[in-house]
C-alpha cells in the first residue's frame, strides 16, 4: 500500500519549488502517494508591518495570483491535477522566470487556460486560507513552506533542501525525514541555507 503524504506549498516560493522536484524523485524511489495542497507566504504574513517576501511591497498581488490558481485547480480537479499544474508552473516561474506563465502552465498541465482568471480575483481566497491553516496548524507559524505530513508518522516544515537530491540519495532523505518526523517533541534541525539550486 502507498503511504500517503501530504504537501502543502506556496508555488512563488523557489525552495519549495526545489523540495517538490525532491518528492518527485522520492515518488521514483518510495512506495509514497503525495497529495498536493497549497499554502500561502502572503496569508503567513499578512500580519506584519513588512512582508519578508516582499520587503519593498512591490509584488502585492503576484504572490497571491499562483495560489488561487493552484486552490481553484485542486478544487475542480483534484490533487493530481493540481501536482501537474505545480510541475508546469514551477518550471515557468522558477526555471523560466516566466511570472507572466500562470496560465501557459495551465495549458501545459492539460487544464483549462481559462482557470487563470481566478488570479486576478479574490474569490479563492478562503479556499487558500482554509487550506493554508490546515497545514501551518500542523508545524505552527514560526515557519514557511513547505509543509510535509505524514499521517500516523509526524508533520515538519520542509526539508529545505538545494539541490534536490536524486535517485537513492532522495530516497535516503525520504527515510530521514520519516524518522525525525516520527520523533515525539521533534521542533527544529537547520543547516546552512544556499541559493536555490534545481
Amino acid at each position: 500500500m502507498r503511504q500517503p503524504v501530504d504537501f502543502w506549498f506556496d508555488p512563488v516560493c523557489p525552495y519549495t519549488w526545489i523540495t517538490s522536484r525532491w518528492l518527485r524523485e522520492v515518488e521514483r524511489v518510495r512506495d509514497i502517494d503525495v497529495r498536493w495542497r497549497v499554502m500561502s507566504l502572503a496569508v503567513l504574513n499578512e500580519h506584519l508591518d513588512v512582508d519578508p517576501e516582499d520587503p519593498e511591497g512591490q509584488w502585492g498581488e503576484y504572490l497571491r495570483a499562483p495560489g488561487r490558481v493552484c486552490a481553484a485547480v485542486r478544487e475542480r480537479f483534484g490533487s493530481a491535477a493540481l501536482g501537474a499544474y505545480l510541475d508546469a508552473l514551477g518550471a515557468r516561474l522558477h526555471e523560466r522566470e516566466d511570472w507572466e506563465g500562470v496560465g501557459h502552465a495551465l495549458e501545459d498541465a492539460g487544464l483549462p487556460a481559462a482557470l487563470a482568471e481566478v488570479a486576478w480575483r479574490d474569490e479563492y481566497d478562503p479556499v487558500v486560507r482554509a487550506s493554508h491553516e490546515e497545514g501551518i496548524a500542523l508545524v505552527g507559524t514560526e515557519v514557511g513552506t513547505p509543509v510535509l505530513s505524514v499521517p500516523g508518522v509526524g508533520a515538519l516544515f520542509g526539508p529545505v533542501v538545494s539541490p534536490a537530491p536524486r535517485g537513492e540519495r532522495a530516497g535516503r532523505l525520504w527515510d530521514g525525514v520519516l524518522l525525525i518526523a516520527g520523533v515525539e517533541g521533534f521542533a527544529e534541525l537547520r543547516g546552512r541555507r544556499s541559493a536555490p539550486k534545481a
